[in-house]
């Protein structure tokens, strides 16, 4: 990257070299050009969350006298969208290098109106198949891939020492696309009742619009990113990439499993406690959009909390206390197994307060893994002195680029997990969801204990994964 490259994107939406850790260039414009980019990338990527998180709202507005799916069905139809956008990642992370950035938000954002229009057309045929409905669920996995493209992308833009705050906050912007659509719902059901569903369908095809249009006019194709399949399988010949993408099971995939879930539970205790469908769906739909509000909001600062102490120590040091929020939810549900009749205003309290505590600490997790990712790479990259310093950069790029959609899809089969563990805790005897808060807290407890093996017990400062903090030591060559 040059200072005349800088002056000139107004009018170029192509950029063939690019080079953030050139301080000169980035305090002379590079920085608004990234930031730029990194704007609309966050509202493309908020849309794709949203329309990929669409039917954890449609179940809130299908009473099961009328569309014939009960609460076991209604976590199959959730987890749907999750297993296929787990497999979209794969190819969205090799996207923006194939067909550029810019050109590629554009894609993935229109390619959104296919589940958004088909979501649409099955809610308004209650008679429809559950075949049906799953499959149109299964079309919402598009926009579970927006996040891999969009997060390889960025990562192309910034330098190291502010990769943990870009990509927190671009993640958590697009986080956000869950709590929003929820609120929607929410909203909608407020003012019409459970009854029109396709109103919220009809506010996300002008958001699709809007996106595609925004990335087309502001955002840039970088002509230097490197991220294909041959940069995937060579970033998992280290076990440390295999580590990551299951320590992000247990952030993002609790995220998006909740994100998912969370209402449908919410919305079971309602029912039980002897509401009405439109109330339970009501009621659901009050609280549920806050969990993966606060998880969105707090991913960046998770980020930001990893560049100043390591991301290592962030994300083991919260997988501890999800280890003790997951302890509020077996706590509670124990007493509620023992009481005979529906859930108790205090239980109920215990349900949301620990669900709350884990979608915080889960957005936390978020930001600290994905710091973690390129400083595994930098550090490595930074041990061969035989390469160029825009050898080492261009490497190490990337890598972390497609590390970060390879871990993203095995992380949101976390949430997958999530729903079909939920799923087989309630149609069990117990009838509750207390066997699930068990499962979840011991898989907390394997993570925290591989977090700490891996990345902080014993080892020297390069290799430990996030430790790489404010400016790089300049490298030879």
């Amino acid at each position: 990257m040059n200072l005349g490259l800088v002056k000139t994107l107004s009018r170029n939406r192509n950029i063939e070299h690019w080079d953030a850790e050139d301080v000169e260039a980035w305090e002379a414009g590079g920085a608004k050009i990234a930031n730029r980019n990194l704007i609309w990338s966050i509202f493309a990527e908020h849309v794709g969350f949203s329309i990929w998180s669409i039917w954890s709202v449609m179940v809130l507005f299908m009473p099961q006298a009328t569309y014939h799916i009960d609460a076991a069905g209604k976590f199959y139809l959730v987890a749907m969208p999750t297993l296929v956008g787990a497999v979209m990642r794969i190819p969205y992370t090799i996207a923006p290098a194939k067909f550029g950035g810019r050109n590629w938000t554009v894609v993935s954002a229109l390619l959104l109106l296919i589940p958004t229009v088909l979501t649409l057309w099955v809610m308004k045929r209650p008679d429809a198949s559950y075949t049906t409905f799953m499959i149109v669920a299964a079309v919402a996995g598009l926009g579970g891939g927006n996040f891999a493209s969009s997060m390889t992308n960025i990562n192309a833009f910034y330098p190291q020492r502010l990769k943990g705050w870009a990509l927190g906050l671009n993640a958590g912007g697009g986080n956000i696309g869950v709590p929003v659509i929820q609120l929607v719902g929410l909203l909608v059901i407020a003012a019409v009742s459970n009854t029109a569903p396709e109103i919220v369908c009809a506010i996300y095809l002008v958001a699709i619009a809007l996106a595609a249009i925004g990335a087309a006019l502001f955002m840039d194709n970088l002509g230097n990113q490197r991220s294909n399949i041959g940069a995937m399988a060579e970033s998992l010949r280290f076990s440390e990439s295999w580590v990551m993408s299951f320590l992000y099971i247990g952030t993002f995939g609790s995220f998006i499993g909740f994100s998912f879930a969370f209402g449908q539970v919410l919305q079971i205790n309602f029912l039980a406690g002897g509401d009405t469908p439109a109330q339970a769906a009501l009621h659901a739909a009050q609280i549920a959009f806050i969990g993966p509000l606060l998880g969105s909001i707090s991913r960046p600062y998770g980020g930001k909390l990893a560049d100043r102490i390591g991301g290592g120590k962030v994300t083991m040091y919260t997988f501890i206390a999800m280890i003790f929020a997951a302890g509020i939810l077996v706590a509670t549900g124990m007493i509620d197994d023992g009481a005979a009749g529906a859930p108790t205003g205090a239980q109920m309290t215990g349900y949301v307060a620990g669900f709350i505590l884990l979608f915080i600490l889960s957005g936390i997790g978020n930001g600290s893994t994905y710091k973690m990712i390129p400083s595994i790479f930098e550090a490595k990259a930074q041990g061969h002195d035989e390469w160029s310093r825009d050898e080492k950069a261009a490497w190490s790029r990337s890598m972390s680029g497609a590390l970060i959609g390879f871990a993203g899809a095995i992380g949101a089969l976390g949430g997958v997990f999530i729903n079909i563990v939920l799923r087989a805790s309630y149609v069990g005897e117990a009838k509750s969801a207390t066997n699930a808060f068990w499962v979840f807290l011991a898989f907390y407890v394997v993570c925290a204990i591989v977090t700490w093996a891996v990345f902080l017990r014993m080892r020297s400062p390069k290799t430990r994964a996030g430790e790489l903090v404010g400016p790089l030591p300049a490298p030879a060559g």
